[in-house]
């Protein structure tokens, strides 16, 4: 088998191309996440907390040339965007609702069964 043969038979299997495709989505769904974390939630929640803390410049922190603040800045930003992603994702949950592979019928031998109960029954009660 030729190398441009090989190369084209991994290039184009369907799991390339799905995970290229999920690594798109995931990147703009990572802009939009970062955006609703940065424009909406900081500005309306984060930034009046911090006010009232006394903290509003959190990432100026500092202790002997150790910048903590961009540190917990960080950890902030990041339990933020979390949050986000849950709620998102619980309620991708809800809207699709995934549903359960409906129970096979019955095998041929338990058919069988079946039948050979119901003939003892009926003779049973003649």
């Amino acid at each position: 088998m030729g190398f441009v043969k090989e190369f084209r038979d991994f290039a184009f299997k369907g799991n390339v191309l799905d995970l290229a495709v999920g690594v798109i989505i995931g990147g703009a769904f990572g802009k939009i996440v970062s955006s609703l974390v940065e424009d909406v939630i900081t500005p309306l929640l984060l930034n009046p907390a911090l006010k009232a803390a006394g903290a509003e410049n959190i990432s100026m922190l500092s202790w002997n040339g150790v910048t903590y603040g961009n540190f917990i800045s960080a950890v902030i930003s990041f339990l933020c965007i979390a949050i986000v992603l849950f709620w998102i994702i619980k309620g991708a949950n809800k809207v699709v609702k995934r549903e359960e592979a409906a129970p096979a019928g019955p095998t041929a031998e338990q058919q069988l069964l079946t039948e050979i109960r119901d003939l003892l029954k009926s003779k049973n009660n003649i």
